[in-house]
C-alpha cells in the first residue's frame, strides 16, 4: 500500500545521546522531539561539533540513542534487529554524505544500482532503474564512467541518484554541497530540491550554508544540544 502524501517518515521523541569517556560524560543531544512528514523539507543548522551528524544519524537507524525512541516508518528502531534495521532503512531512507562514497571500482551506473541490488533485485531491473535515475540526474552519458572519471559535481549527482533509486521516503543528507565549489553547490541543492518536489520524497539537509538552508520549507538550530526552530531563516518557497 502506498503512504500517504502527509504521512509521518520519521518520528523521535525525548531523543538524547551521551557519549562516555573514562570519568566524563559528553551530552550531544538534549531531549529532542522531531517529526518528519512525507515531502517534507528541513533544514538543520548549527555549529560545528554541535551534534549535527549524530543527529542524522540516529534519525537514520545508523547510531542507538541513550534514551528516547527513534521510529522510521511507524517501526521503532531499537526494536529491529540488526538485518531488519538495515532492511528498514534499504526501503525507507535515502543517504547522501559530503563525500560521495562510491565504490571506486564500479561504474556509475552499478553504484547507483546496488542498493537494489542488496534488497536483492534482478540485475536487469535493478540496472534500468539506475540508468532511468541517472538520467534524471544528468548522467545518462556517464553511466558507465567510475568515479575517478566523473567530476566532482558530477560524483555528487550520483551519490543523489543512489540515494534515490529505491524510492525511499526521506533522504537524510549531510553537509551534501560542502565539498563542492558555488557553481556545483548551487546545481546539486537545486536538483535536490527539484527531485523532492517531483517524488515528494522527505529531505532533511543538515548545512553550515544558511542561504541554502533558508531555502528549505523549516529550518531548525541545534545549539548545546538542542534543537529549536529557526524561524527568521524559514523559506516561503
Amino acid at each position: 500500500m502506498a503512504e500517504p502524501v502527509n504521512s509521518t517518515v520519521i518520528d523521535c521523541v525525548n531523543l538524547s545521546k551521551r557519549f562516555v569517556e573514562a570519568d566524563n560524560t559528553l551530552l550531544v543531544l538534549r531531549d529532542i522531539n522531531l517529526a518528519v512528514n512525507r515531502g517534507e523539507r528541513i533544514a538543520i543548522v548549527g555549529a560545528s561539533g554541535s551534534g549535527k551528524t549524530t543527529l542524522l544519524q540516529l534519525l537514520g537507524g545508523l547510531d542507538a540513542p541513550s534514551s528516547g525512541t527513534v521510529h522510521i516508518a511507524g517501526e521503532e528502531v531499537a526494536h529491529l534487529s540488526e538485518a531488519a534495521r538495515g532492511a528498514l532503512r534499504n526501503r525507507a531512507v535515502g543517504f547522501v554524505y559530503q563525500f560521495h562514497h562510491l565504490l571506486p571500482e564500479f561504474s556509475a551506473l552499478e553504484n547507483v544500482a546496488m542498493p537494489l541490488l542488496v534488497r536483492r533485485t534482478p540485475v536487469v531491473e535493478a540496472k534500468q532503474a539506475a540508468r532511468e535515475v541517472l538520467e534524471r540526474v544528468g548522467l545518462g552519458e556517464r553511466l558507465t564512467h567510475r568515479p575517478g572519471q566523473l567530476s566532482g559535481g558530477e560524483r555528487q549527482r550520483a551519490a543523489i541518484a543512489r540515494a534515490l533509486v529505491t524510492k525511499p521516503m526521506v533522504v537524510l543528507a549531510d553537509e551534501p554541497t560542502g565539498n563542492l565549489d558555488g557553481a556545483n553547490a548551487k546545481q546539486v541543492f537545486d536538483l535536490m530540491l527539484e527531485l523532492n518536489r517531483e517524488l515528494g520524497t522527505a529531505l532533511v539537509i543538515v548545512t553550515h550554508a544558511l542561504d541554502l538552508a533558508s531555502r528549505m520549507q523549516r529550518v531548525l538550530t541545534l545549539t548545546n544540544g538542542v534543537l529549536e526552530e529557526a524561524n527568521s531563516l524559514r523559506s516561503t518557497a
